[in-house]
């Protein structure tokens, strides 16, 4: 039976290719558990959708109901007649299949339409409208292209419903910006074509090291086979698209560590399209690092810290599906002795606007209470965050303060202006819980994340369990207190 190119197989391939091909032809008993974050979105994105479905106010055409073969046939029924909207639909045309949530009545024929329990843009702030998704818009163009195969298309305008009630359409035929001419059309026409090749078994893939692969049920054996491969992409920033370019020069980290730079390089060019000089050095210079046994981390250069007798490591938790910061956490040291340590926690009990409000609040008047300090953070994530809560409640600090409290002289990204900028590591990544369990730091909790502690709120809000609750705030208190085992880890390195 040939296999079908499905709007979900193309929503995988744009964040991954191989996960493609693993789903095809990898054995499925080598496959890890389903990620509970993960089943909690496939939950939540169900249950939105119905709770959309419910609200609407117009008549529409349910196919939820039937099996797959009676939904495509009911669907082309529903067309014929000219329905004005039909939910739940099945379409399919040459070797494409789709399940659009929506098909809608446009100019004489049919627009598609998805319900997404995410935003249907990214990058969104007060000043840009933010850009189309792009794992969305090739499930949308497929739709889109199998309507136009069937002679029903009402246009290259689909559209996503998405968790702010928003209507966002997806103009295909436009370019992504002006520095990308290529359109959505064009992105799909392209992904759709290497979809087909991995189908066909005519274009292979490889595995690659990065950030969303800890949610994937490959990652086991995935991780497993980039080690046996000595992959490039265990460098730390060098992903897949440097990979790609690198490898018919240089087959794995091995390689890379013992290779001449300069006959791979002109000036500050090299023979690697999109990589520079600069960046070829940094890249060997890790590989190095990670070929040699023992290697230990060091500094690049020295690191200049501001002083204060106190000192507080901060760290947020937020939740994206519910758009809210649900915890502010807090560990707060005196004079450099642990054994002054001290949790402090601010927790929205409810995931309500009026609960993340009072949270931010008290968080923002124990910082206030608590100054002169130094406030250590991982990533600009706090400060971006912070920047967002100020602008939904005013009342509770100006912009300027919110900036204020963020500057060098008082605050420090430990990522961005300690470890990535001024250090090397023999890992693969700089996540902090890569750099501080390097540190042999240990988490309390088995299965320590960002993503795990979103779903255990979710849980708690739903059960009241104080067992859940207490796991937040040990998982919260755990990345603060890394925070500082790294400060106290890099004070203490040597200058290479």
């Amino acid at each position: 039976m040939k296999t079908s190119i499905t709007a979900s197989m193309l929503y995988d391939l744009v964040q991954c290719p191989h996960r493609v091909s693993m789903d095809l032809f990898e054995d499925f008993t080598k496959k890890d558990p389903i990620n509970p974050f993960v089943q909690l979105l496939w939950e939540k994105g169900n249950a939105f959708e119905q709770e959309v479905i419910e609200g609407l106010q117009v008549p529409f055409v349910n196919l939820r109901p039937f099996s797959d073969q009676e939904r495509e046939q009911r669907t082309k029924e529903a067309m014929s007649r000219g329905d004005t909207l039909i939910y739940g639909g099945r379409i399919s045309a040459d070797d494409l299949l789709g399940d659009p949530d929506l098909l809608r009545w446009k100019e004489g024929g049919y627009v598609a339409g998805d319900i997404k329990s995410g935003a249907g843009v990214e990058g969104a702030s007060e000043d840009t409208d933010g850009k189309p998704k792009k794992h969305y818009a090739v499930q949308l163009s497929l739709y889109t292209d199998i309507l136009e195969r069937m002679g029903l298309s009402g246009g290259r305008t689909p559209f996503i419903w998405d968790v702010h009630g928003d209507e966002v359409i997806y103009d295909l035929d436009v370019p992504q910006g002006a520095r990308n001419p290529q359109s959505l059309w064009g992105l799909y026409q392209a992904s759709l074509a290497t979809a087909k090749n991995i189908v066909e078994g005519s274009e292979k893939t490889l595995p690659a090291y990065a950030g969303i692969c800890k949610l994937c049920h490959w990652y086991t054996s995935c991780t497993s086979r980039l080690r046996e491969l000595n992959d490039l992409t265990l460098i730390p920033e060098l992903g897949r698209a440097k990979r790609d370019v690198m490898v018919p020069r240089i087959s794995g980290i091995k390689h890379l560590a013992e290779a001449d730079l300069e006959k791979l390089s002109d000036g500050k060019k090299t023979v690697f399209s999109g990589i520079g000089h600069g960046s070829l050095e940094k890249f060997q210079v890790r590989a190095r690092i990670q070929c040699q046994p023992g290697a230990e981390p060091y500094l690049k250069e020295p690191i200049h810290l501001p002083h204060s007798e106190l000192e507080l490591f901060f760290d947020i938790e937020t939740d994206p599906m519910r758009d809210i910061c649900y915890l502010h956490g807090f560990v707060e040291r005196n004079g450099g002795e642990n054994s002054t340590e001290r949790y402090v926690p601010f927790l929205a009990e409810q995931p309500t606007p009026e609960e993340e409000e009072r949270a931010f609040a008290q968080a923002w008047e124990y910082v206030q209470a608590n100054r002169p300090c130094v406030i250590y953070y991982y990533s600009p994530y706090e400060r971006t965050f912070w920047r967002k809560l100020q602008k939904l409640y005013p009342t509770i600090a100006t912009e300027e303060e919110i900036e204020e409290i963020f500057t060098p002289e008082v605050s420090v990204d430990l990522y961005q202006n300690v470890v990535r900028s001024k250090t090397e590591w023999p890992t693969n990544d700089f996540s902090m819980k890569t750099i501080a369990s390097f540190l042999g730091f240990k988490w309390r909790d088995p299965h320590p994340s960002g993503a795990a502690s979103i779903e255990w709120y979710h849980r708690w809000v739903e059960t009241g369990d104080p067992k859940i609750r207490q796991r937040i705030l040990d998982y919260n208190e755990d990345d603060c207190r890394a925070m500082r085992v790294l400060l106290d880890a890099v004070q203490g390195f040597e200058v290479a």
